[in-house]
């Protein structure tokens, strides 16, 4: 969608800069623009000068990405999720399928959290026996 003055895609009635939305979101503009260069966020817009813009819906697809992220999902699942979200939300697609779908990135989600836990259960261990070492040498 071209970028006209008054046309906005956004609650608040203005599309974003990149410095604005790395700002909103916590991501580097060098991360920002590493997911528009994998297909996984398009800016809305550009500007006259030139300048990427984005709306609500393209922060909303990067805060889905920062969450994605952390819990080892590549490029290819985040792609596939944030597909399976946009067709939920515009009713295309088969309901049941893509619901299935989405149970199974829910899953997979919780498995990696399942793991997560296990492994800052083992750290916190660990850090523990430290503290303990340290407490006889004193």
């Amino acid at each position: 969608m071209p970028y006209e003055e008054g046309v906005t895609d956004t609650p608040r009635g203005e599309l974003m800069q990149i410095g604005q939305v790395a700002e909103r979101t916590g991501l580097s503009l060098r991360t920002i623009r590493f997911y528009e260069e994998n297909g996984l966020v398009i800016p809305t817009a550009r500007s006259e000068g030139g300048f990427r813009l984005y709306s609500e819906n393209d922060v909303s697809r990067l805060e889905v990405i920062k969450r994605m992220k952390p819990l080892g999902f590549t490029l290819e699942e985040m792609q596939e999720l944030l597909t399976l979200l946009a067709d939920l939300d515009s009713g295309t697609g088969d309901r049941k399928q893509l619901v299935d779908r989405l149970r199974m990135f829910h899953q997979a989600a919780t498995a990696r959290v399942t793991a997560l836990r296990e492994q800052l259960a083992v750290a916190e261990h660990f850090a523990d026996s430290l503290t303990g070492h340290l407490r006889t040498q004193r």
